[in-house]
């Protein structure tokens, strides 16, 4: 038998039961549209994971209020323990490793205000090598200089989002905003660089340290209500630095060497493989599920043809007994399981690329679909035909012809 007879033999009988075909196949494309779906959104996930903390900068130390335990420093009952002192003498200690350092205050939800219209951001008080430390530029404008910082000039650079809502036809550049009712210059707008782990990272404005000091923030005296950032001259650089920085610390806070650390540092690089590994938990646990509704469906194919090979006994004796194989007869079922696998492949396909781009809309993900998920689709559709139909093929190969033809099936 020809392979082209083969494959028309095999869609006229999936044809012919099109109503069982079709429900059959509905099991492999939702389970291969599960799949599919699941390993995209985790494939996005895991770059976006990648592209926010590489905007961050994988060289940066966190140094925070409070021990490991307590997170930041800012929950219930903790209290601030870095001070500014912390910060002058880190500056002046001179440590090899360490190429920029910025102190980093933040207010949440902020309502600022310009002459077009209102919104609630993030503001941040910080000094220019914070800009150096995120690699982030200016788009338009500048951002402030050490004239500004040292002034406690009543200037800001405005984040992307921010600028597009505040100053929707106009250049923010040389524009006023009020903070909190008061009036700042906008001297610059950051260039984007879009969703981050907390969110979108375009939505802030930063302003100097001492404006913030003196404008914003109230009653923290001679401790730092906020973060250390600092950024070292390599990765490799990490645990020396945070060594050489803890030692320093506990000496100027006089800690004994029974007490734990009354600040936290954390490594930006360390915090985005542990956020890479939980997101690959994740997704391995979501696609095991997917898994198990695709073998549920290749049940679904097994079955068919098995009920198959018993309704259709009787044409199966006269094919053998006109002359066909066992192999003859053995391929065509496999092809007609593969067509159901393989159109069921098609359409899972389809509903794992909406199923995708469902969930990273929904969740901020970056859409990751390439060309490799779509040819393992179609491999592992062709896999459920092929082992999920052999059983039954191999069964009808073994029939004998004799008894076959006296089946009344």
């Amino acid at each position: 038998m020809s392979p082209l007879t083969a494959v028309l033999l095999a869609w006229r009988a999936v044809w012919r039961n099109r109503v069982r075909s079709v429900l059959t196949l509905l099991g492999i494309s939702f389970g291969i549209g599960a799949v599919i779906a699941m390993v995209a959104a985790g494939q996005g996930a895991r770059r976006q994971v990648h592209e926010t903390f590489r905007a961050l900068g994988t060289n940066v130390l966190f140094v925070s209020n409070g021990s490991a335990g307590s997170g930041n420093g800012r929950g219930a009952g903790s209290r601030l323990t870095l001070t500014w002192n912390d910060v002058s003498r880190l500056e002046r200690a001179g440590l090899s490793t360490i190429r920029w350092m910025a102190p980093v205050l933040e207010m949440k939800k902020v309502q600022v205000t310009s002459e077009e219209s209102s919104w609630s951001t993030a503001i941040v008080g910080t000094s220019g090598d914070w800009f150096h430390i995120r690699a982030w530029e200016a788009a338009s404008g500048a951002t402030f200089d050490a004239a500004a910082e040292s002034s406690g000039a009543k200037c800001a650079v405005l984040g992307q989002a921010v600028a597009a809502e505040l100053f929707s036809a106009v250049d923010p550049v040389g524009q006023t905003v009020r903070i909190q009712g008061q009036p700042y210059e906008v001297v610059g707008v950051l260039a984007p660089k879009g969703q981050g782990a907390g969110g979108n990272t375009d939505d802030l404005i930063v302003v100097p340290l001492k404006t913030f000091q003196q404008r914003l923030e109230k009653g923290v005296g001679d401790y730092l209500n906020g973060q250390i950032w600092i950024s070292m001259t390599s990765e490799d650089a990490a645990t020396e630095t945070s060594e050489e920085v803890t030692v320093l610390l506990r000496e100027w806070h006089r800690l004994t060497p029974d007490q734990d650390d009354d600040f936290h540092i954390r490594n930006s690089a360390d915090t985005a493989q542990v956020q890479q590994a939980n997101t690959e938990r994740i997704t391995t646990l979501l696609a095991l599920v997917a898994a198990v509704s695709l073998f549920v469906g290749g049940l679904g194919v097994m079955n068919i043809m098995l009920m198959s090979v018993i309704e259709r006994t009787r044409e199966i004796g006269v094919r053998m007994a006109v002359g066909a194989r066992s192999g003859d007869v053995m391929t065509q079922f496999l092809l007609e399981s593969l067509t159901l696998a393989l159109i069921g492949g098609v359409l899972g396909l389809g509903l794992g690329a909406v199923g995708a781009k469902y969930m990273a809309d929904h969740f901020g993900w970056r859409l990751f679909f390439p060309a490799t998920i779509a040819a393992i689709a179609f491999a592992v559709a062709g896999g459920v035909g092929v082992v999920f139909g052999l059983y039954p093929a191999v069964r009808a190969s073994r029939l004998d012809p004799i008894a076959a033809l006296r089946s009344e099936s």
